[in-house]
């Protein structure tokens, strides 16, 4: 019997401990299968690789010193799952070249990293016929059937840092801070961030707002002598007109109206109807970068070597994932093409609201 052969690739968004997860997945290989048994094929940029047959054959010494290590040692880009089986004017038969790569490298499987669109491309190359084994990475926390994905809690930590470094400069000047995090159809990222951070709004896209009970919050702490309020949004967030739409027409208004973000009409508007002065921060990728937290490794680590496991005992066509604080697995078939959402009646949106937090709606 030849080498075992298997693939590994980080598609989409970057996010801290894409590089701990591929180091787990390697390291657990190497140790259930032996050094000498299994080569490992490092894919770049995610499935534009697997189209374009780039890759690299990588060596143990590859994934030593990457735990720490932000972003990932793979590249990544943005395949959009919708255009995977598009022939656009390329002439690339995106399907087609990706089953070919697999065939001409030999694999017994393949390791991908990454969020929703990632599994469903996952979950499509499975049905085509190839072992495949997800892992589930997003700062969004957005993927179905997981409690956890790695990414999230680092992104949180640096998503409640930048809220803590905002309270003082607002503090000291006396305005409405609106800070804009990452999201853009679901809120856990800035639920969380927003919790830990102490905001005192937080606008999440499950939750449309009414801009006059945003104002008015602000406008009770500001009455109650309260110099400052920090108003958490995520960058999908929209009011309770705007959810009356579809989300073209909602690009469409905001096109029309000079918008550039729902976060600076968020704070222009708090400013007119309050008459207090208003600010707008965007740490942006901010929030992706750097090294993954304590928490991040240990998850990526334990996914890692999970997926290891599922490879063992040639269990292909499912995603690892954290279920009530169990590391389990979950077939890709009931992942894909599916979103958690935050729900209004959420533990964390309960606790919010217990402590005083107003989602603009109530």
């Amino acid at each position: 019997m030849g080498k075992l052969k298997i693939g590994i690739l980080t598609s989409g968004g970057d996010c801290p401990g894409l590089n701990a997860t591929i180091r787990g997945v390697a390291k657990a290989t190497y140790e259930l299968f032996g050094e000498d048994k299994v080569d490992i094929i490092g894919i770049h940029d995610g499935y534009h690789g697997l189209i374009h047959g780039v890759y690299k054959e990588m060596q143990p010494m590859d994934f030593s010193g990457i735990l720490t290590t932000g972003g990932t040692i793979l590249g990544t880009k943005r395949t959009p799952y919708k255009m995977m089986q598009v022939i656009e004017d390329d002439k690339v038969d995106k399907v087609k070249e990706m089953k070919q790569t697999y065939k001409e490298l030999g694999l017994d499987c393949l390791f991908t990293l990454g969020g929703n669109g990632t599994h469903k491309t996952a979950n499509m190359l499975s049905e085509e016929g190839l072992n495949v084994i997800g892992l589930p990475k997003t700062i969004d926390n957005d993927i179905f059937g997981t409690d956890v994905t790695f990414g999230f809690h680092s992104a949180v930590d640096v998503g409640t840092e930048v809220i803590d470094r905002i309270h003082t400069t607002a503090n000291s000047h006396g305005r409405i801070m609106v800070i804009e995090i990452m999201g853009n159809k679901a809120g856990w990222l800035t639920l969380y961030s927003g919790v830990a951070g102490g905001a005192d709004i937080i606008l999440i896209p499950e939750i449309p707002f009414d801009i006059n009970k945003v104002a008015n919050a602000c406008q009770k702490r500001a009455d109650a002598g309260k110099a400052f309020s920090i108003v958490a949004v995520a960058e999908g967030a929209f009011d309770v007109e705007e959810a009356k739409l579809k989300k073209k027409e909602r690009a469409k208004l905001r096109a029309e109206r000079g918008e550039t973000t729902a976060t600076a009409r968020i704070a222009r508007l708090i400013g007119e109807k309050t008459g207090l002065e208003t600010r707008t921060v965007v740490p942006g990728h901010i929030l992706r970068g750097g090294s993954p937290s304590a928490y991040d490794r240990v998850l990526a680590t334990q996914f890692g070597a999970h997926a290891a496991q599922l490879l063992k005992h040639g269990k292909f066509g499912y995603t690892v994932a954290m279920v009530d604080g169990k590391i389990t697995q979950n077939p890709l078939s009931d992942v894909a093409m599916k979103t958690k959402f935050v729900e209004e009646d959420d533990q964390m949106v309960i606790t919010a609201r217990n402590i005083g937090i107003s989602f603009g709606n109530k």
